[in-house]
Protein backbone atom coordinates (compact mmCIF):
# COMPACT_ATOMS: atom_id res chain seq x y z
CA UNK A 1 0.00 0.00 0.00
CA UNK A 2 1.45 3.93 -0.91
CA UNK A 3 1.70 6.38 1.73
CA UNK A 4 -0.81 8.06 -0.11
CA UNK A 5 -3.05 5.44 0.88
CA UNK A 6 -2.54 5.28 4.50
CA UNK A 7 -4.64 7.20 7.00
CA UNK A 8 -3.79 8.02 10.26
CA UNK A 9 -5.72 9.26 13.12
CA UNK A 10 -4.10 11.87 15.43
CA UNK A 11 -6.50 12.42 19.30
CA UNK A 12 -5.09 14.76 21.56
CA UNK A 13 -6.55 17.08 23.32
CA UNK A 14 -3.93 20.01 22.65
CA UNK A 15 -4.68 21.47 19.19
CA UNK A 16 -1.09 22.86 19.19
CA UNK A 17 -0.02 18.99 18.74
CA UNK A 18 -2.72 17.67 16.30
CA UNK A 19 -1.96 20.46 13.77
CA UNK A 20 1.98 19.70 14.25
CA UNK A 21 1.73 15.70 14.06
CA UNK A 22 -0.77 16.47 10.73
CA UNK A 23 1.33 18.66 9.03
CA UNK A 24 4.15 16.92 9.09
CA UNK A 25 2.57 13.72 8.65
CA UNK A 26 0.80 15.26 5.32
CA UNK A 27 4.05 16.09 4.24
CA UNK A 28 5.50 12.49 4.67
CA UNK A 29 2.34 11.34 1.90
CA UNK A 30 -0.52 10.38 4.35
CA UNK A 31 -4.07 11.00 4.43
CA UNK A 32 -4.22 12.77 8.37
CA UNK A 33 -7.23 13.42 10.10
CA UNK A 34 -7.80 14.46 14.06
CA UNK A 35 -10.06 14.57 17.03
CA UNK A 36 -9.95 16.24 20.53
CA UNK A 37 -11.17 13.87 22.26
CA UNK A 38 -12.39 10.51 22.64
CA UNK A 39 -15.91 10.31 21.97
CA UNK A 40 -15.31 12.52 19.13
CA UNK A 41 -12.55 9.59 17.74
CA UNK A 42 -14.81 6.81 18.08
CA UNK A 43 -17.38 8.25 15.98
CA UNK A 44 -14.68 8.69 13.37
CA UNK A 45 -13.02 5.23 14.12
CA UNK A 46 -16.80 3.65 13.12
CA UNK A 47 -16.77 5.37 9.90
CA UNK A 48 -13.14 5.35 8.28
CA UNK A 49 -10.70 3.08 7.56
CA UNK A 50 -7.57 3.98 9.25
CA UNK A 51 -4.21 2.24 9.36
CA UNK A 52 -2.45 4.01 12.44
CA UNK A 53 -4.34 5.77 15.65
CA UNK A 54 -2.09 8.07 18.07
CA UNK A 55 -3.20 9.24 20.86
CA UNK A 56 -2.84 10.87 23.51
CA UNK A 57 -2.90 8.54 26.72
CA UNK A 58 -4.66 11.63 29.17
CA UNK A 59 -7.73 12.86 27.61
CA UNK A 60 -10.77 14.91 28.70
CA UNK A 61 -13.33 12.42 28.61
CA UNK A 62 -11.71 8.84 28.46
CA UNK A 63 -8.15 7.52 28.86
CA UNK A 64 -6.32 6.30 25.91
CA UNK A 65 -5.66 3.56 27.79
CA UNK A 66 -9.52 2.72 27.38
CA UNK A 67 -9.66 3.76 23.67
CA UNK A 68 -6.60 0.69 23.00
CA UNK A 69 -8.88 -1.73 24.72
CA UNK A 70 -12.14 -0.97 22.52
CA UNK A 71 -10.11 -0.51 19.17
CA UNK A 72 -8.01 -3.60 20.03
CA UNK A 73 -12.12 -5.41 20.56
CA UNK A 74 -13.52 -4.10 17.69
CA UNK A 75 -10.85 -3.21 14.95
CA UNK A 76 -7.56 -5.55 16.06
CA UNK A 77 -5.79 -4.63 12.55
CA UNK A 78 -5.66 -1.18 13.45
CA UNK A 79 -2.56 -0.09 15.03
CA UNK A 80 -1.79 2.42 18.05
CA UNK A 81 0.67 4.48 18.46
CA UNK A 82 0.51 6.36 22.54
CA UNK A 83 1.59 9.85 23.25
CA UNK A 84 2.46 9.96 27.43
CA UNK A 85 4.12 11.95 29.32
CA UNK A 86 7.04 11.16 31.57
CA UNK A 87 5.33 10.59 34.52
CA UNK A 88 2.88 7.84 33.00
CA UNK A 89 5.63 5.82 31.67
CA UNK A 90 4.24 2.44 33.37
CA UNK A 91 0.55 2.92 31.80
CA UNK A 92 2.91 3.30 28.34
CA UNK A 93 4.21 -0.09 29.15
CA UNK A 94 1.33 -1.46 29.98
CA UNK A 95 -0.22 -0.08 26.94
CA UNK A 96 2.33 -2.27 25.60
CA UNK A 97 1.56 -5.39 26.83
CA UNK A 98 -2.10 -4.68 26.12
CA UNK A 99 -1.63 -4.50 22.03
CA UNK A 100 0.09 -0.98 21.96
CA UNK A 101 2.68 -0.98 18.72
CA UNK A 102 5.19 1.65 20.80
CA UNK A 103 4.80 4.61 22.96
CA UNK A 104 6.54 8.20 22.86
CA UNK A 105 7.29 10.54 25.72
CA UNK A 106 6.34 14.12 25.86
CA UNK A 107 7.91 16.39 24.98
CA UNK A 108 9.20 14.36 21.75
CA UNK A 109 11.43 15.26 18.90
CA UNK A 110 9.36 14.85 15.41
CA UNK A 111 11.86 13.42 14.03
CA UNK A 112 11.66 10.13 16.94
CA UNK A 113 7.29 9.83 16.15
CA UNK A 114 8.38 9.87 12.07
CA UNK A 115 10.84 7.05 12.88
CA UNK A 116 8.17 5.03 15.15
CA UNK A 117 5.05 5.94 12.04
CA UNK A 118 7.83 4.39 9.61
CA UNK A 119 8.72 1.18 11.15
CA UNK A 120 5.08 0.44 12.13
CA UNK A 121 4.30 0.89 8.48
CA UNK A 122 7.41 -1.14 7.42
CA UNK A 123 6.04 -3.93 10.12
CA UNK A 124 2.80 -4.28 8.58
CA UNK A 125 4.18 -4.44 4.89
CA UNK A 126 6.27 -7.12 6.15
CA UNK A 127 3.18 -8.55 8.08
CA UNK A 128 1.57 -8.20 4.82
CA UNK A 129 4.38 -9.78 2.76
CA UNK A 130 4.50 -12.87 5.19
CA UNK A 131 1.18 -13.40 4.78
CA UNK A 132 1.24 -13.49 0.78
CA UNK A 133 4.25 -15.64 1.02
CA UNK A 134 2.74 -18.26 3.68
CA UNK A 135 -0.21 -18.57 1.26
CA UNK A 136 1.65 -19.03 -1.88
CA UNK A 137 3.78 -21.63 0.22
CA UNK A 138 0.70 -23.47 1.61
CA UNK A 139 -0.39 -22.94 -2.77
CA UNK A 140 2.88 -24.82 -3.39
CA UNK A 141 3.03 -27.64 -0.89
CA UNK A 142 -0.95 -28.47 -1.09
CA UNK A 143 -0.90 -32.34 -1.74
CA UNK A 144 -3.22 -31.46 -4.58
CA UNK A 145 -0.21 -30.04 -6.76
CA UNK A 146 1.68 -33.43 -5.97
CA UNK A 147 1.04 -35.20 -9.63
CA UNK A 148 -0.15 -38.06 -10.35
CA UNK A 149 -4.26 -39.92 -11.36
CA UNK A 150 -2.55 -43.32 -10.68
CA UNK A 151 -4.73 -45.63 -8.34
CA UNK A 152 -1.71 -45.78 -5.75
CA UNK A 153 -1.20 -42.17 -6.05
CA UNK A 154 -4.48 -41.42 -4.47
CA UNK A 155 -3.97 -43.60 -2.05
CA UNK A 156 -0.90 -41.51 -1.17
CA UNK A 157 -3.21 -38.20 -1.19
CA UNK A 158 -6.33 -39.77 0.81
CA UNK A 159 -3.58 -40.73 3.45
CA UNK A 160 -1.94 -37.24 3.49
CA UNK A 161 -5.42 -35.31 4.19
CA UNK A 162 -6.02 -37.34 6.28
CA UNK A 163 -2.96 -37.80 8.38
CA UNK A 164 -2.12 -34.05 8.22
CA UNK A 165 -4.32 -32.49 10.91
CA UNK A 166 -3.91 -35.40 12.84
CA UNK A 167 -0.27 -34.90 15.74
CA UNK A 168 0.51 -38.72 14.12
CA UNK A 169 4.18 -39.52 13.49
CA UNK A 170 4.38 -40.16 9.81
CA UNK A 171 7.07 -42.54 8.25
CA UNK A 172 7.26 -42.04 4.23
CA UNK A 173 9.16 -45.33 2.52
CA UNK A 174 9.78 -45.23 -1.37
CA UNK A 175 12.83 -45.34 -3.92
CA UNK A 176 14.90 -42.30 -3.93
CA UNK A 177 13.57 -39.67 -6.58
CA UNK A 178 9.98 -40.22 -6.46
CA UNK A 179 9.02 -37.40 -4.35
CA UNK A 180 9.28 -38.08 -0.29
CA UNK A 181 10.30 -34.80 1.03
CA UNK A 182 7.83 -33.22 -0.87
CA UNK A 183 5.03 -35.62 0.48
CA UNK A 184 6.54 -34.61 3.99
CA UNK A 185 5.91 -30.90 3.24
CA UNK A 186 2.83 -31.48 2.12
CA UNK A 187 1.75 -32.69 5.42
CA UNK A 188 3.29 -29.97 7.30
CA UNK A 189 1.59 -27.05 5.45
CA UNK A 190 -1.84 -28.73 5.52
CA UNK A 191 -1.57 -29.27 9.27
CA UNK A 192 -2.43 -27.26 12.30
CA UNK A 193 1.27 -26.92 12.24
CA UNK A 194 2.36 -24.79 9.06
CA UNK A 195 2.88 -21.57 10.89
CA UNK A 196 5.45 -23.37 12.98
CA UNK A 197 9.30 -23.96 11.54
CA UNK A 198 9.55 -27.05 8.94
CA UNK A 199 12.85 -28.35 9.73
CA UNK A 200 14.75 -31.27 7.43
CA UNK A 201 17.80 -32.72 8.59
CA UNK A 202 19.72 -35.55 5.76
CA UNK A 203 20.92 -38.77 8.40
CA UNK A 204 22.74 -40.08 5.48
CA UNK A 205 24.86 -36.63 4.32
CA UNK A 206 25.89 -36.26 8.10
CA UNK A 207 29.16 -37.60 9.66
CA UNK A 208 28.17 -39.89 12.84
CA UNK A 209 30.30 -37.53 14.79
CA UNK A 210 27.78 -34.63 14.02
CA UNK A 211 24.66 -36.26 14.10
CA UNK A 212 24.09 -36.29 17.55
CA UNK A 213 24.89 -32.36 18.08
CA UNK A 214 22.71 -31.68 14.71
CA UNK A 215 19.73 -32.93 16.33
CA UNK A 216 20.05 -32.09 20.34
CA UNK A 217 22.59 -29.40 20.01
CA UNK A 218 25.56 -28.65 22.01
CA UNK A 219 26.74 -26.99 24.70
CA UNK A 220 29.65 -24.66 24.99
CA UNK A 221 32.84 -26.56 24.91
CA UNK A 222 31.26 -29.44 25.14
CA UNK A 223 34.12 -31.14 22.06
CA UNK A 224 36.64 -29.85 20.54
CA UNK A 225 35.52 -26.91 18.09
CA UNK A 226 32.27 -26.00 20.42
CA UNK A 227 33.36 -22.59 20.73
CA UNK A 228 29.63 -21.51 21.27
CA UNK A 229 26.06 -23.02 22.42
CA UNK A 230 23.81 -24.30 19.70
CA UNK A 231 20.70 -25.31 19.37
CA UNK A 232 20.06 -28.39 17.78
CA UNK A 233 17.09 -29.66 14.65
CA UNK A 234 14.55 -30.16 17.29
CA UNK A 235 14.55 -27.48 19.03
CA UNK A 236 14.34 -25.40 16.09
CA UNK A 237 11.66 -27.42 14.94
CA UNK A 238 9.45 -26.36 18.27
CA UNK A 239 6.43 -25.77 17.38
CA UNK A 240 6.42 -27.20 14.12
CA UNK A 241 7.86 -30.31 12.29
CA UNK A 242 10.97 -32.22 11.79
CA UNK A 243 11.87 -34.18 8.71
CA UNK A 244 14.57 -36.79 9.17
CA UNK A 245 15.42 -37.99 5.45
CA UNK A 246 16.69 -41.17 5.38
CA UNK A 247 16.45 -42.32 9.02
CA UNK A 248 17.78 -45.92 8.65
CA UNK A 249 21.47 -44.21 7.88
CA UNK A 250 22.04 -43.02 11.39
CA UNK A 251 23.46 -45.64 13.98
CA UNK A 252 22.10 -47.75 16.33
CA UNK A 253 23.30 -45.81 19.09
CA UNK A 254 21.87 -42.88 18.43
CA UNK A 255 18.25 -44.95 17.36
CA UNK A 256 18.00 -45.40 21.42
CA UNK A 257 18.34 -41.65 22.05
CA UNK A 258 16.29 -40.59 19.49
CA UNK A 259 13.32 -42.99 20.75
CA UNK A 260 13.78 -41.53 24.04
CA UNK A 261 13.11 -38.20 22.71
CA UNK A 262 10.51 -39.31 20.72
CA UNK A 263 8.62 -40.69 24.02
CA UNK A 264 9.46 -38.66 26.32
CA UNK A 265 9.20 -35.19 24.24
CA UNK A 266 12.28 -33.88 25.87
CA UNK A 267 16.18 -33.54 24.74
CA UNK A 268 19.56 -32.92 26.43
CA UNK A 269 21.91 -31.10 24.28
CA UNK A 270 25.25 -32.65 24.42
CA UNK A 271 27.77 -31.66 27.07
CA UNK A 272 24.39 -30.13 29.02
CA UNK A 273 22.09 -32.06 31.36
CA UNK A 274 19.34 -29.52 31.27
CA UNK A 275 16.20 -30.91 30.40
CA UNK A 276 14.64 -29.04 27.30
CA UNK A 277 10.88 -29.89 26.52
CA UNK A 278 10.18 -29.69 22.56
CA UNK A 279 6.69 -29.96 21.07
CA UNK A 280 7.70 -31.23 17.09
CA UNK A 281 5.95 -33.52 14.73
CA UNK A 282 8.03 -36.31 13.37
CA UNK A 283 7.89 -36.76 9.70
CA UNK A 284 10.81 -39.69 8.87
CA UNK A 285 11.67 -40.57 5.65
CA UNK A 286 13.44 -44.12 3.96
CA UNK A 287 14.55 -45.54 0.63
CA UNK A 288 15.39 -49.10 2.83
CA UNK A 289 13.14 -51.59 3.32
CA UNK A 290 13.03 -50.78 7.64
CA UNK A 291 10.58 -54.41 8.39
CA UNK A 292 13.96 -56.02 6.55
CA UNK A 293 16.30 -53.52 8.26
CA UNK A 294 14.72 -54.62 11.95
CA UNK A 295 15.18 -58.11 11.10
CA UNK A 296 18.77 -58.23 10.26
CA UNK A 297 19.56 -55.82 13.69
CA UNK A 298 20.43 -52.51 11.48
CA UNK A 299 17.68 -50.95 12.98
CA UNK A 300 16.02 -50.94 16.43
CA UNK A 301 12.45 -52.33 16.55
CA UNK A 302 10.87 -50.51 18.69
CA UNK A 303 12.02 -47.12 16.86
CA UNK A 304 10.13 -48.64 14.55
CA UNK A 305 7.04 -49.23 15.85
CA UNK A 306 7.52 -45.59 17.60
CA UNK A 307 7.97 -44.33 13.49
CA UNK A 308 5.55 -46.31 11.67
CA UNK A 309 2.29 -44.77 12.85
CA UNK A 310 1.04 -43.62 9.48
CA UNK A 311 3.00 -45.32 7.44
CA UNK A 312 2.89 -43.72 3.48
CA UNK A 313 4.67 -46.06 1.12
CA UNK A 314 5.57 -44.10 -2.61
CA UNK A 315 5.50 -46.40 -5.57
CA UNK A 316 7.94 -46.02 -8.26
CA UNK A 317 7.22 -44.50 -11.48
CA UNK A 318 7.46 -47.27 -13.40
CA UNK A 319 4.66 -48.59 -11.20
CA UNK A 320 2.77 -45.54 -11.79
CA UNK A 321 3.79 -45.74 -15.60
CA UNK A 322 0.04 -43.41 -16.52
CA UNK A 323 1.13 -40.61 -14.52
CA UNK A 324 4.59 -40.26 -16.79
CA UNK A 325 2.42 -37.77 -19.16
CA UNK A 326 1.33 -35.92 -16.75
CA UNK A 327 4.77 -35.08 -15.19
CA UNK A 328 6.39 -34.64 -18.61
CA UNK A 329 3.75 -31.89 -19.69
CA UNK A 330 3.82 -30.42 -16.35
CA UNK A 331 7.34 -30.01 -15.73
CA UNK A 332 7.59 -28.29 -19.97
CA UNK A 333 5.03 -25.91 -18.67
CA UNK A 334 7.29 -25.40 -15.44
CA UNK A 335 10.66 -25.01 -17.06
CA UNK A 336 9.29 -22.69 -19.91
CA UNK A 337 7.85 -20.57 -17.89
CA UNK A 338 11.00 -20.37 -15.48
CA UNK A 339 12.61 -19.34 -18.36
CA UNK A 340 10.53 -17.17 -20.61
CA UNK A 341 10.27 -19.38 -22.70
CA UNK A 342 6.77 -19.80 -24.88
CA UNK A 343 5.08 -22.98 -23.98
CA UNK A 344 6.38 -26.03 -25.93
CA UNK A 345 5.04 -29.24 -26.96
CA UNK A 346 6.48 -32.37 -27.06
CA UNK A 347 6.18 -34.94 -29.98
CA UNK A 348 3.75 -38.12 -30.25
CA UNK A 349 6.91 -40.50 -30.42
CA UNK A 350 8.98 -38.29 -27.84
CA UNK A 351 5.93 -38.97 -25.42
CA UNK A 352 5.06 -42.74 -26.13
CA UNK A 353 9.15 -43.60 -25.96
CA UNK A 354 10.02 -41.71 -22.57
CA UNK A 355 6.42 -43.25 -21.24
CA UNK A 356 7.81 -46.46 -21.30
CA UNK A 357 11.08 -45.91 -19.99
CA UNK A 358 12.06 -47.19 -16.56
CA UNK A 359 13.24 -43.83 -15.31
CA UNK A 360 15.45 -45.34 -12.67
CA UNK A 361 15.75 -41.85 -10.95
CA UNK A 362 11.94 -41.84 -10.92
CA UNK A 363 10.43 -38.18 -11.00
CA UNK A 364 13.53 -36.47 -10.03
CA UNK A 365 15.16 -38.25 -12.76
CA UNK A 366 12.07 -37.05 -15.28
CA UNK A 367 12.00 -33.33 -13.79
CA UNK A 368 16.01 -33.39 -14.71
CA UNK A 369 15.47 -34.77 -18.13
CA UNK A 370 13.15 -32.29 -19.13
CA UNK A 371 14.17 -29.33 -17.82
CA UNK A 372 17.43 -30.07 -19.56
CA UNK A 373 15.58 -30.19 -22.96
CA UNK A 374 13.36 -27.36 -22.38
CA UNK A 375 16.46 -25.17 -22.32
CA UNK A 376 19.03 -26.95 -24.48
CA UNK A 377 16.27 -26.35 -27.50
CA UNK A 378 16.27 -22.80 -26.80
CA UNK A 379 13.44 -20.64 -27.24
CA UNK A 380 12.78 -20.83 -30.53
CA UNK A 381 11.82 -24.23 -30.50
CA UNK A 382 8.56 -24.98 -30.12
CA UNK A 383 8.10 -28.79 -30.37
CA UNK A 384 10.56 -31.31 -28.06
CA UNK A 385 11.87 -34.20 -30.16
CA UNK A 386 13.36 -36.74 -28.87
CA UNK A 387 17.03 -35.66 -29.73
CA UNK A 388 16.50 -33.12 -26.96
CA UNK A 389 16.32 -35.33 -24.13
CA UNK A 390 19.83 -36.48 -24.28
CA UNK A 391 19.24 -39.95 -22.90
CA UNK A 392 21.69 -42.66 -23.09
CA UNK A 393 21.62 -45.52 -25.44
CA UNK A 394 21.42 -48.00 -23.23
CA UNK A 395 18.20 -47.09 -22.08
CA UNK A 396 16.42 -46.50 -25.28
CA UNK A 397 17.51 -48.66 -27.60
CA UNK A 398 15.23 -50.86 -27.43
CA UNK A 399 12.05 -48.15 -27.28
CA UNK A 400 13.19 -46.67 -30.23
CA UNK A 401 12.08 -49.54 -32.47
CA UNK A 402 9.92 -48.17 -35.38
CA UNK A 403 7.11 -50.29 -35.94
CA UNK A 404 6.32 -50.50 -39.64
CA UNK A 405 2.66 -48.85 -40.22
CA UNK A 406 1.51 -52.31 -42.46
CA UNK A 407 2.14 -54.75 -39.53
CA UNK A 408 -0.70 -55.81 -37.69
CA UNK A 409 -1.52 -55.74 -33.89
CA UNK A 410 -0.54 -59.52 -33.00
CA UNK A 411 3.05 -58.61 -34.86
CA UNK A 412 3.66 -55.39 -32.60
CA UNK A 413 2.60 -57.66 -29.57
CA UNK A 414 5.37 -60.14 -30.81
CA UNK A 415 8.19 -57.31 -31.16
CA UNK A 416 7.41 -55.28 -28.15
CA UNK A 417 7.34 -58.83 -26.23
CA UNK A 418 10.68 -60.10 -27.74
CA UNK A 419 12.44 -55.89 -27.11
CA UNK A 420 11.67 -56.59 -23.36
CA UNK A 421 12.75 -60.61 -23.00
CA UNK A 422 16.16 -59.36 -24.69
CA UNK A 423 16.04 -56.42 -22.29
CA UNK A 424 15.64 -58.20 -19.35
CA UNK A 425 18.11 -60.98 -20.24
CA UNK A 426 15.45 -63.53 -20.26
CA UNK A 427 13.56 -62.26 -16.68
CA UNK A 428 10.17 -63.19 -17.21
CA UNK A 429 9.10 -61.74 -13.93
CA UNK A 430 10.97 -58.21 -14.38
CA UNK A 431 9.91 -58.71 -18.32
CA UNK A 432 5.59 -59.16 -17.43
CA UNK A 433 5.61 -56.03 -14.45
CA UNK A 434 7.50 -53.92 -17.48
CA UNK A 435 4.61 -54.91 -19.94
CA UNK A 436 2.18 -54.66 -17.01
CA UNK A 437 1.02 -58.53 -18.00
CA UNK A 438 1.05 -61.97 -15.75
CA UNK A 439 4.08 -63.86 -15.80
CA UNK A 440 1.33 -67.06 -16.62
CA UNK A 441 0.51 -64.63 -19.72
CA UNK A 442 3.93 -63.87 -20.42
CA UNK A 443 4.88 -67.68 -20.84
CA UNK A 444 1.69 -68.65 -22.80
CA UNK A 445 2.91 -65.63 -25.06
CA UNK A 446 6.24 -67.23 -25.75
CA UNK A 447 5.10 -70.84 -25.60
CA UNK A 448 3.05 -69.66 -28.96
CA UNK A 449 5.99 -68.07 -30.12
CA UNK A 450 8.59 -71.41 -29.92
CA UNK A 451 5.52 -73.39 -31.85
CA UNK A 452 5.76 -70.93 -34.44
CA UNK A 453 9.62 -71.77 -34.64
CA UNK A 454 10.36 -68.35 -32.90
CA UNK A 455 13.90 -68.99 -30.75
CA UNK A 456 13.06 -67.17 -27.50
Amino acid sequence: MKKSNKKILVIDDEEMIRELLKDTFEKEKYIVETAEDGNVAFNMIHSNNYNLIITDIRLPDISGMEILEKIKAKHPNIGVIMITAYGSIKSAVKAMKDGAFDYIAKPFEIDEIKIVVQKYFEFEDLKVENKYLRSELDKKFSFKNIIGNSLSMQNVFTTIERVAKSKATVLIQGPSGTGKELIARSIHYNSDRKNGPFITTNCASLPESLVESELFGHEKGAFTGAYKTNKGRFEMADGGSLLLDEISEISLGLQAKLLRVLQEKEIERVGGGKVIPVDVRIIATTNKNLKKEVKEKRFREDLFYRLNVVPIKVPKISERRDDIPLLIHHFIKLYCQENNYPEKKISEKALRILTNRDWPGNVREIENCVERAVVLSGPKCKELELKHFSLQDQFIHDETYDFSKDMTLREIEREMILMKIKKYNGNRTETAKSLGISVRTLRNKLNEYRKEGIDV
